[in-house]
């Protein structure tokens, strides 16, 4: 996966009829590659900026995205709704910072749009509703370079090319989905997603998410003990190495695995703590 992606590929057709919105904070090193990926599927894109006080807003003003600016909030999920009340088009494919949609998703994604009108929505599975949103597969990008295949990460598909009139809510609540009216089909091409930086980021970002978790099950009265520490950290290894397999990706696979379960127990060490 080249470190950019050049937005000029003459085969990919521009959707007029699609938004491309990026929610991002302090993001400098990633959100290039990422509007470039999306300026091969439209030129309508709106970065969601949310408190960054780097050069993200910067560089995205110079690739010609559209500025939305928000108050920091602690994770995204508490302004998707937000960002999306600013897109005017029929359809809206979401992105975080981090993703990047390859030259294939592109193609994949026009396809689909080009063929789609309000009146003449393709039927979903079940064969009544129309398909009013789409799945998209994720590649997990550990330390950059390695795609991780195990260890629950793959295809870890998320729903992102909605049509705008029948998306019902994006509750406010970490980690959570979109409300939809009809019936979701699925993508075959993946985003790459570059969650898994650097051990310090990954750090960083585990204290940041799981201090929400841990306020979410304070509560809701969840309770801790010392059993407790072992029983998540052990589980979660579990999982992720054995039964999800995450051993076969290598020792990118177990550093994942083992960090994954440090994850799980830093959420019962920071509830313990609240409860004390």
């Amino acid at each position: 996966m080249p470190d950019k992606i050049k937005a000029q590929n003459s085969d990919l057709k521009t959707v007029n009829s699609l938004s491309v919105l990026i929610y991002a904070h302090n993001d400098e090193l990633n959100i290039e590659r990422c509007i470039e990926g999306a300026q091969l599927i439209c030129r309508n894109i709106l970065l969601i900026d949310i408190g960054s006080t780097d050069k993200t807003v910067e560089i995205a003003n110079r690739l010609g995205a559209q500025i939305v600016s928000l108050k920091q909030t602690e994770y995204v999920e508490l302004v998707r709704m937000t960002g999306i009340k600013q897109a005017k088009t029929d359809w809206i494919f979401i992105l975080d910072s981090d993703e990047v949609v390859t030259p294939e998703l592109a193609r994949e994604i026009t396809s689909v749009i080009s063929d789609l009108t309000s009146e003449n929505l393709p039927a979903g599975r079940n064969g009544r509703q129309p398909t009013t949103a789409y799945r998209i597969p994720r590649k997990n990008i550990f330390s950059k370079s390695k795609w991780l295949k195990h260890g629950g990460w793959w295809p870890d598909s998320q729903t992102r090319l909605i049509k705008r009139s029948e998306l019902v809510d994006w509750p406010s609540v970490i980690h959570s989905t979109p409300q939809i009216n009809g019936e979701r089909s699925d993508l075959k091409e993946p985003l790459i997603h570059y969650s898994h930086g650097d051990f310090s980021q990954m750090v960083k970002k585990t204290i940041k998410f799981e201090g929400t978790e841990s306020e979410l099950l304070y509560k809701a009265h969840k309770k801790t003990t010392t059993y407790t520490f072992f029983r998540k950290f052990l589980g979660e290894l579990y999982r992720r190495l054995i039964m999800h397999k995450g051993f076969l990706d290598g020792k990118e696979g177990i550093a994942e695995s083992i960090y994954q379960a440090y994850s799980k127990t830093v959420t019962y060490l920071m509830l313990y703590e609240k409860s004390r």
